[in-house]
């Protein structure tokens, strides 16, 4: 069995080993519940002989006849089974660590529990984590909290897709179907959005399109910020100018604060308003703008249409 799907295949064997940042569980603060104190002890010593390699030891934290069904759909029954897919890992890698971030731990019946959460496995390379969702449930046996059962999933890692899902209508490539001003006959505008991977961004690219030649005009990472609730861009000209800005949603429309810096160091704000007209066609324009404290006219409004 290849290493990683012997790491994937272990992912969510692991139970919360303390209340992690973030996690839906009882509040520190709060008197512990007794349930769910037992659980985290358990778990706490499931960690303790996961970082010491200690296959035999991992496996007796499952029932008799406990299983796991990984990612995969390979299935592990019993404590046997499953100590020899721990200890084929620990024989493949050494110094692998272990991190659980629960989000629920739900108490359906006084000797039963069910957890959900997401766990990733760390390798001392500095390789990217392997990560899995998982749900685990618990029976209570002779006052000893056990596994009966896991499953896991895959998880991509975390995403900021909600927030972004509403500029998704943007995603593909778009041409000006209105002459800038100014613009050199001939001259058209091409804009493209795309999803980065994860989709924690939308990247987008324009260029200038002249004939058979196209010149990269500006690049533009959106994202979410999650420390002010926003969407934001950043935005990087290919003459060295660069700017940021605020998305804010107002009806149909999207209403975009910015702070430019021109390549020759002048400072520009602007509000600029993005309108989703029909799948195909979306309008841009530029108002109160000022370059160094001095107000400019309104642009007019441009229309692009989508690429066909």
């Amino acid at each position: 069995m290849k290493t990683n799907t012997i790491i994937r295949s272990i992912l969510p064997l692991a139970m919360a080993c303390a209340l992690p940042c973030g996690s839906t569980l009882q509040a520190a603060t709060a008197e512990p519940d007794p349930q769910q104190a037992a659980i985290h002890k358990t778990a706490e010593a499931f960690v303790a002989a996961f970082h010491k390699g200690d296959a035999k030891a991992l496996a007796a934290f499952w029932a008799a006849d406990g299983d796991y069904v990984d990612e995969s759909g390979r299935v592990l029954k019993g404590r046997e089974a499953i100590e020899k897919s721990f200890a084929e890992l620990f024989a493949a890698n050494n110094g692998l660590q272990l991190r659980i971030d629960v989000e629920s731990l739900k108490f359906p019946a006084p000797d039963l529990a069910i957890e959900d959460g997401t766990s990733a496995v760390i390798a001392p390379d500095g390789t990217a984590p392997s990560r899995a969702r998982y749900t685990n449930v618990f029976v209570k046996t002779d006052g000893k909290w056990l596994l009966a059962s896991v499953r896991e999933s895959a998880d991509p890692g975390p995403s900021n897709y909600e927030f972004l899902r509403g500029l998704e209508w943007a995603i593909g490539e778009w041409l000006d179907d209105t002459p800038a001003a100014g613009a050199p006959a001939g001259e058209a505008g091409h804009v493209s959005f795309a999803w980065a991977p994860g989709q924690n961004f939308i990247i987008s690219t324009r260029t200038a399109d002249f004939k058979d030649n196209s010149l990269l005009q500006s690049t533009q990472w959106i994202g979410w910020d999650a420390a002010v609730k926003h969407i934001r861009s950043w935005s990087f000209q290919a003459d060295g100018g660069f700017s940021q800005s605020t998305w804010t949603r107002d009806g149909s429309k999207w209403l975009i604060k910015s702070e430019s810096v021109l390549a020759d160091g002048a400072k520009v704000t602007s509000t600029n308003i993005v309108t989703p007209v029909d799948a195909a066609t979306f309008t841009w324009q530029s108002k109160e703008q000022k370059v160094n404290g001095q107000a400019l006219p309104d642009t007019k409004e441009i229309k692009m249409k989508r690429a066909e």
